[in-house]
C-alpha cells in the first residue's frame, strides 16, 4: 500500500476515486445546495422535537413481511430485532453477495427465532438486492456495507417498501445527494423510512434532548464528541478469495465500501450533535492518520473541529488503536450547565462546576431493538417517520471531517454538497480489478 500526496482540489472533484464513474452534477437536490437551505431544516430552541413513539412492543396489526440485504452481523442483528418488534412479523426474504452470509443469516434465525426463510427467496450475487426487493416484501432491511445503501435504498423505494435504511448512507457526496433525493421521494409515496441512528430512538437520549429542548442547560455554546475504541476487526486475505471478495468482506477497512470510520462509525455522535444542536456544522478543519491499522487504505485516527454557522464549535474525535483509552461520549457546554450522554450508559446534566444535577436512567430497551419497534409502529398506525434526510446530513458532515482530514485543508458544507466525489472501482465482478495496487493512503499537504 502506497502514500500519496492528495489536494483539496483533488477531493472534492472527485479525481482520487479510482475508475470514478458516472458522477452526478449538483443540481441533484437544487434545494439542499446551500448550507443556509440545509439549515432551513431545522429550528433551535424550543423546537419541535417530532420524537419516536417509543413503545416497548409495536401494537398488533397487518402482517409485514420483510426482506434483509446484507446478511452480515448487523443485518442479522437488525433481523432478529424486526421479528422481536411485535407480532405478525416475519423475514421471508434475504440477499448477500456471499452464499455463506445467507446461509449463517438463516440459520441463526431458525435456530432463535424458530422461523426459516423459504431457500427459493435466498439470493446471493451484486443483483441479489433486486430479488429481495420482488420477492413479495412489505419492508426492506438494508445492510450491505455502506457503498450500496443509496442504490439499494432508490430501488427499494421505488417498488414502494418501507425502509430501515442502516447508517452511515453513503460514503461520498453523490451517494448522499442520491439519498436525499430518494428520501422526497420516499416522502411523496408516504413511506416510512427509519435509519440506524438509533441513539435517536433510544429513551434515556430522548429524554436528554428533552431537557436541553426545556433549558436545562440553557443555550447550547460548544460541543466534544468521541468515539475512541480498540482496533475493529479486519479480516486477511484468503488464498481462495478474489480481490473484490477480500475487499468486500473486509469493507470496514476499506474507504469505498465504509467511508473510513469517522463515517462509518463516528456518524452516531455526528448525529446525536446535529440533533441537539437542531442544525448541522458548516465547515470542517482537521487531521488525522494511520498508525496500526493492518489492512485497507483507511486511517485510524482522526481530530476535527467543526464550526456552525453562527460561530459555535464543536470537536470530534475518533480512534480505533488498540492499547489506548475509550471514550465514546457526547458533551454538550450550555449558558447555564453540561449535558452529556456519559459514555452512552447513564446521561445527565451537570452544573458548570461538574456537579450532577440530573441522572436520567439508562434505557431498558436498547437503540437497536427500539428503531425496529418504531418502524412497524409508524407503518401500522400509519405515524410519517422519514429519518433518510438527516442521516444524510449528518453523513455529509462526517464525509466533511473526512476529507479535511486527508488534505489538510478547510473543507466546507456548500462544498460537499456540490461535490462530484464519487469513490469506487471502475468495474463490479467478484474478481481481480486492479483497484488495490493502485489504493493509496492520503497524505495532506500540497495541492490547491
Amino acid at each position: 500500500m502506497s502514500t500519496n500526496n492528495f489536494s483539496r482540489r483533488d477531493f472534492l472533484s472527485g479525481a482520487v476515486a479510482l475508475g470514478v464513474t458516472g458522477a452526478v452534477g449538483s443540481g441533484v437536490v437544487s434545494s439542499c445546495t446551500t448550507a443556509e437551505n440545509a439549515n432551513s431544516l431545522y429550528s433551535y430552541k424550543k423546537r419541535e422535537l417530532n420524537l419516536p413513539p417509543l413503545l416497548e412492543k409495536a401494537p398488533d396489526g397487518i402482517e409485514l413481511k420483510a426482506g434483509l440485504i446484507g446478511c452480515g452481523g448487523r443485518g442479522t442483528g437488525a433481523a432478529i430485532n424486526f421479528l422481536d418488534a411485535g407480532n405478525g412479523l416475519k423475514i421471508t426474504a434475504l440477499g448477500d453477495v456471499f452464499q455463506d452470509r445467507v446461509d449463517s443469516c438463516r440459520e441463526k434465525i431458525k435456530s432463535e427465532r424458530g422461523m426459516e426463510v423459504p431457500v427459493e427467496n435466498c439470493f446471493t450475487g451484486f443483483d441479489a438486492f433486486e430479488n429481495v426487493i420482488d420477492s413479495g416484501v412489505d419492508v426492506i432491511l438494508l445492510a450491505c456495507p455502506p457503498k450500496f445503501r443509496a442504490k439499494h435504498f432508490e430501488a427499494a423505494v421505488k417498488a414502494k417498501k418501507h425502509v430501515f435504511l442502516e447508517k452511515p448512507v453513503a460514503v461520498d457526496p453523490v451517494g448522499a445527494r442520491s439519498v436525499i433525493s430518494t428520501a422526497k421521494m420516499a416522502e411523496s409515496l408516504g413511506l416510512k423510512i427509519v435509519s440506524g441512528t438509533h441513539k435517536r430512538h433510544e429513551k434515556s437520549f430522548v429524554q436528554l434532548l428533552q431537557r436541553v429542548n426545556d433549558d436545562a442547560i440553557g443555550e447550547i455554546i460548544s460541543a466534544n464528541i468521541y468515539f475512541n475504541m480498540q482496533q475493529l476487526w479486519y479480516r486477511n486475505r484468503d488464498a481462495g478469495w478474489s480481490e473484490m471478495e477480500w475487499m468486500i468482506r473486509d469493507w470496514v477497512n476499506w474507504c469505498w465500501l465504509s467511508g473510513d470510520h469517522i463515517v462509518e462509525q463516528h456518524v452516531h455522535n455526528i448525529d446525536i450533535a446535529n440533533w441537539f444542536f437542531g442544525t448541522h456544522p458548516v465547515k470542517a478543519l482537521g487531521f488525522g492518520s494511520r498508525q496500526k491499522r493492518p489492512t485497507g487504505d483507511q486511517y485510524d485516527n482522526f481530530s476535527v473541529d467543526y464550526t456552525f454557522a453562527d460561530g459555535r464549535q464543536m470537536h470530534s474525535m475518533c480512534r480505533q488503536i488498540n492499547g489506548t483509552d475509550g471514550k465514546v461520549s457526547d458533551i454538550f457546554h450550555g449558558t447555564k450547565g453540561i449535558a452529556t450522554t456519559d459514555d452512552w450508559e447513564n446521561p445527565k446534566i451537570l452544573d458548570l462546576h461538574g456537579n450532577v444535577i440530573e441522572s436520567i436512567e439508562k434505557a431498558k430497551i436498547g437503540g437497536h431493538a427500539q428503531e425496529q419497534i418504531d418502524l412497524v409502529t409508524c407503518i401500522r398506525n400509519n405515524i410519517p417517520v422519514n429519518e433518510a434526510e438527516q442521516t444524510a446530513i449528518s453523513t455529509l458532515v462526517a464525509i466533511m471531517g473526512r476529507v479535511s482530514a486527508y488534505t489538510g485543508k478547510e473543507v466546507t458544507f456548500d462544498e460537499m454538497m456540490n461535490s462530484n466525489m464519487k469513490l469506487e472501482p471502475a468495474v463490479f465482478i467478484m474478481g481481480d480489478i486492479g483497484y488495490i495496487k493502485n489504493a493509496k493512503i492520503p497524505v495532506p499537504g500540497t495541492g490547491g
